[in-house]
């Protein structure tokens, strides 16, 4: 079964704005706050997926050294310890934000001058749910997560690869705001 584009908007849209945006430069993840033999898990994941999408990984960032950035707490006030956290976001407060909601994960994308992503900050707190997850299944579903702007939390699946590979054909749009692209990857995925 593949997804339609009516299935297919929806995992862009957010309060009524459509945005499909991928990374626009070779990916540079790092890593922070799991045992070393979580790493090459997560590691291993991350090469997988954006292999699949036939993404670029590089080793730094000409820019920011590192522009995939994986923060993993067992709570959120751990992330205090983290030099200019709010300059590094641009979300004073955050940690705050985030404990109140009780939230599990967070992630934010920044993007360059065309509205391709130029990075992106994904903050886990590996309590509750998220404690008991498989680590496979969980570094699979965050690496699944930072490929593209998904409006909503999504699940590594086969037909989310599948949509992934597609936004990621060099025929494609590194950047899209209307929703008729969703019409374009439901074609892709025919």
């Amino acid at each position: 079964m593949r997804l339609t584009a009516d299935q297919i908007t929806p995992l862009f849209t957010r309060d009524g704005a459509y945005l499909c945006a991928r990374w626009g430069r070779p990916v540079a993840p790092v890593i922070f706050g799991l045992a070393d033999e979580s790493l090459d898990v997560f590691r291993a994941a991350i090469r997988a997926v954006y292999a699949h999408a036939g993404q670029e990984l590089a080793e730094t960032d000409p820019e920011s050294g590192a522009n995939l950035m994986m923060f993993f707490c067992r709570d959120w006030p751990e992330l205090d310890g983290i030099p200019d956290l709010d300059r590094l976001t641009g979300q004073p407060g955050m940690i705050a934000r985030l404990t109140d909601a009780g939230a599990e994960h967070y992630q934010m994308f920044r993007f360059d001058a065309h509205g391709a992503i130029r990075a992106c900050f994904s903050f886990v707190r590996m309590d509750g749910a998220l404690a008991d997850a498989h680590p496979a299944a969980l570094a699979e579903t965050l690496a699944v997560r930072s490929t593209l702007t998904f409006a909503h939390e999504v699940t590594a699946s086969e037909q989310l690869a599948r949509l992934i590979r597609a936004a990621y054909d060099p025929v494609m749009p590194p950047v899209a705001r209307d929703p008729s692209h969703a019409l374009r990857l439901a074609a892709r995925l025919a």
